[in-house]
C-alpha cells in the first residue's frame, strides 16, 4: 500500500475487496455451490464431447441437460437471444448463458445454505437461562 493516500481511501479497498471475497466464497467455496457447478459443468462437458462420440441426429439435443440445470437464470438468458437474434442466436451466446447463469445461481445457493447454517448454528449456541 502507499503510505500517501488516506486512510479512508485504504480502508474503501479493503472493504471492496472483502466484498468481492466474500461474493466468490458464496459462489465458489461451499457444498451446495460446488456440487451445483460440478453438475452443470460435467453436463457441459458431456454435451461438448457428444459430437466426437455420437453422430445421429438427435446429438445436439444434449445441450438440453446444462440448459435445464440452469433453467430459471437461462430462461433469460434464451428470452434474450431469441429478442436479439430472432431465433438464430449464436453458440458462444447459449454457452456464455450457461455458464453465467450457473454462476449467479451458485450464488444464490451459497447464499441460501450460508442463512440456513446461520440459523442452524444460532440455535446451536443457545443456553438455557438460570
Amino acid at each position: 500500500m502507499n503510505s500517501t493516500q488516506p486512510n479512508n481511501a485504504r480502508a474503501d479497498r479493503t472493504g471492496r475487496t472483502d466484498r468481492i471475497r466474500g461474493l466468490a466464497r458464496l459462489t465458489l467455496a461451499n457444498r451446495v455451490s460446488a456440487v451445483y457447478l460440478t453438475v452443470v459443468g460435467g453436463a457441459m462437458a458431456v454435451a461438448a464431447a457428444q459430437p466426437l462420440f455420437g453422430t445421429g441426429p438427435d446429438a445436439s439435443l444434449v445441450w438440453v441437460w446444462p440448459a435445464l440445470f440452469t433453467f430459471p437464470a437461462f430462461g433469460f438468458v434464451a428470452w434474450l437471444g431469441e429478442a436479439g437474434w430472432g431465433g438464430d442466436a449464436p453458440t458462444w451466446f447459449f454457452v456464455g448463458g450457461i455458464v453465467l447463469s450457473a454462476l449467479v445461481q451458485s450464488l444464490a445457493l451459497g447464499t441460501v445454505w450460508r442463512v440456513l447454517r446461520g440459523r442452524r448454528d444460532n440455535r446451536r449456541h443457545l443456553t438455557t437461562a438460570h
